[in-house]
């Protein structure tokens, strides 16, 4: 009697859920929820060789005239055992690290694969360039496991390392400098099981003398509940920061502990020596745990930023729905204080302007939802499970992060295509106000490899000076595939005090497709992008990798591939691209972009009507409160100038539409 009772008060507990939701979608519309596997890369230990189960010969390579192409050249580096180290649900490290000054790049990956005959993925090693990823050294190995306690696994195996670069004469000569590394091993101290989580591997190996390289371990202890760390980060000042969720796995299932566990490196003149400290970070029950970690430090290596995507009930929910949002901690001083968590607020008619007012068009809203469909301001929007941040030169923090309305079921997206969207949600203040910059809509959403799922993998990448953004992710663009299983990177560049971005290909108002056209098209699987890029007189080159694998099998072994030479150019590629049109009828034929544009006082825009109607001009803050409007009355067809009046708007970015009949388009402008 008593579990009937359970159930009953269980189904009717889900009723009510529902019931609380103000608003439905239309069947068969598509939503995910975030992947947790508990057991993350206790995968086998012998891998075979690469057999593509599915390759790209079915498909025309050849360009076609009315697609531009950006072929790009790939070089083979290094390989592994298989392609567990690379990811998993999103869980992309820092394996890549580029460090201008010195004009060198670094792959680091697990050991084994073709170039380590026999080698095992328990063990370290990175590939390495020196002229700015034209030629490499490959596979140099820095870590070997070497405590066997009888069973299939190493307890000092490596596991989802991160890696950087760190020269502590601050000297150009990669020579004078360090590979720094921080990784999850198979101890067990954090495990009902020997082959379990729980250990830290951590040390450095010299570049210009690789026989210089040091081994550390430390066991889960205390407080102390390691697991597998997102977030890594070297700083300017020369210190290393690593981000951990402080998760009890000793009982055999999770305990979250509502923290985080910080770790801070520092140079004792041959290694870094590591000082751990706990950061509260609660969330909400149903939620668990954080979806995902990152940390990240400016240029003058004193603001700094941990930001995490989570629900601690601190934003506002709408309509029933329940959502994912990002949450950040922020230090002035070097890290010595965190101040936070502090949240930022995505949808409702506090959030972001650009999400609220401007995601959705009528027409997605009219497909996407059951009539009565619900106001703007009532719509639920939540982040995808994983994410990217970067600091700017003016100590602002970016947060690369995948955004569509939330589903049905808490804390999942709508991945239906056109829905989601690639995002920069940024602060030009501190983190007093927030905005957000749409870099593309991702076609497809999660792919599948084996046991291994994946997202859209979002990244984010900046210029030496931090001063240019740059996000990258991959996306399946081909109409046979419902799933992001045939990946090509995808990436757009953005100038955040400008608000110009890059014209991107194919699509001349969109990202670059960076893969089109050569041999890493449609399988740039498990793919990464350096925190930071190269520059030369404007010219800015991404560093890329991707594994080639079998898809179906990443228990197999990889081959690393290196995309060599994949550039923006700041005076070519580099225009301002309006925030989107929405015309309901055909009364505006042409809305112009603003000029000039900054401006101060007055700005002129010029509309073009098909028809005659009667035009109003209405200027929107970012957070969506209406600055001013103005009736200019009824005009007739044809050109139009109008004189848009910004003397009493304080300088900062808005956005304005124009309606005529039942015709509105939206662009944005800047007032200085």
């Amino acid at each position: 009697m008593k579990k009937i009772l359970l159930i009953v008060l269980a189904l009717g507990f889900g009723y009510a859920t529902i019931a609380q939701q103000a608003y439905r979608f239309k069947t068969g519309i598509k939503e995910v929820q975030r992947i947790d596997a508990p057991a993350i890369g206790i995968e086998p230990v012998q891998s075979t060789a690469i057999v593509k189960t599915k390759t790209n010969e079915n498909y025309v390579l050849a360009p076609t005239a009315d697609r531009d192409v950006n072929i790009v050249t790939i070089v083979d580096i290094g390989t592994s055992a298989n392609a567990y180290g690379y990811g998993y649900a999103g869980g992309q490290k820092s394996l890549v690290w580029a460090d201008p000054d010195m004009n060198t790049v670094t792959n680091f990956h697990r050991m084994g694969g073709a170039l380590d005959v026999g080698g095992y993925s328990g063990d370290l090693g990175y590939d390495i360039s020196t002229d700015g990823g034209t030629t490499w050294t490959n596979m140099i190995e820095l870590y070997v496991a070497t405590d066997n306690g009888g069973g299939q696994y190493y307890y000092d195996a490596a596991r989802y390392p991160n890696h950087g670069l760190y020269n502590p004469e601050g000297s150009t000569d990669p020579n004078d400098a360090y590979v720094v590394f921080f990784a999850p091993n198979l101890d067990g101290s954090n495990s009902d099981s020997d082959a379990g989580w729980g250990g830290y591997s951590y040390g450095v190996a010299n570049i210009g003398d690789t026989s210089i390289h040091t081994k550390n371990l430390k066991s889960t202890h205390g407080d102390y509940y390691q697991y597998i760390p997102d977030a890594f980060d070297i700083t300017s000042t020369g210190e290393v920061w690593v981000v951990d969720q402080n998760q009890d796995w000793t009982g055999g299932g999770l305990v979250y502990l509502e923290q985080m566990i910080i770790n801070r490196g520092t140079w004792n003149g041959s290694d870094f020596e590591y000082d751990e400290s706990l950061l509260d970070c609660p969330v909400q029950p149903d939620l668990v745990r954080p979806v995902n970690t990152k940390v990240a430090f400016g240029p003058d290596g004193m603001t700094g930023y941990i930001v995490i995507l989570s629900d601690d009930g601190s934003a506002e929910q709408q309509s029933g729905f329940v959502n994912l949002y990002p949450i950040y901690w922020k230090t002035t001083d070097g890290g010595e204080n965190w101040d936070g968590p502090n949240f930022i607020q995505l949808d409702g008619a506090d959030g972001l302007g650009g999400i609220v007012y401007h995601h959705l068009t009528d027409e997605q809203i009219a497909e996407l939802f059951e009539p009565p469909v619900p106001a703007r301001e009532d719509i639920s929007y939540t982040t995808a499970f994983d994410h990217d941040i970067v600091v700017d030169a003016w100590g602002n923090v970016h947060i690369a992060v995948v955004i569509a309305p939330t589903g049905a079921d808490p804390y999942s997206i709508i991945t239906a295509e056109g829905f989601t969207a690639a995002v920069d949600i940024f602060t030009k203040n501190g983190g007093q106000s927030w905005e957000v910059e749409e870099m593309g809509r991702p076609r497809t959403f999660r792919g599948n490899f084996g046991d291994l799922s994946e997202d859209n993998r979002i990244q984010i990448t900046t210029n030496p000076a931090a001063d240019k953004i740059f996000i990258s992710w991959l996306d399946t663009d081909l109409e046979d595939e419902v799933d992001n299983n045939r990946p090509n990177i995808w990436i757009r560049g953005f100038d955040p005090i400008t608000y110009l971005k890059t014209i991107g290909s194919p699509v001349e108002d969109g990202p670059t497709n960076v893969t089109l056209f050569s041999e890493g098209m449609w399988q740039a699987y498990f793919f990464i992008a350096a925190a930071t890029c190269f520059e030369d007189n404007g010219v800015y080159t991404i560093p890329f990798t991707y594994e080639d694998m079998d898809p179906n099998d990443p228990a197999a072994q990889v081959q690393f591939k290196y995309i060599t030479d994949f550039t923006f150019d700041e005076n070519a590629d580099f225009t301002i691209q309006d925030v989107g049109d929405n015309f309901a009828s055909n009364s505006i034929t042409e809305v112009s972009q603003n000029f000039p544009n900054p401006f101060s006082g007055e700005t002129y825009v010029t509309v073009t009507l098909s028809e005659a109607s009667n035009l109003n001009v209405d200027v929107y803050t970012l957070t969506g409160q209406k600055a001013s409007s103005k009736s200019y009355g009824y005009l007739t067809t044809g050109a139009h100038t109008l004189t848009v009046d910004g003397n009493d708007l304080a300088p900062g970015v808005y956005f304005y539409t124009i309606t005529a009949g039942e015709s509105t388009v939206t662009h944005k402008m800047i007032v200085e």
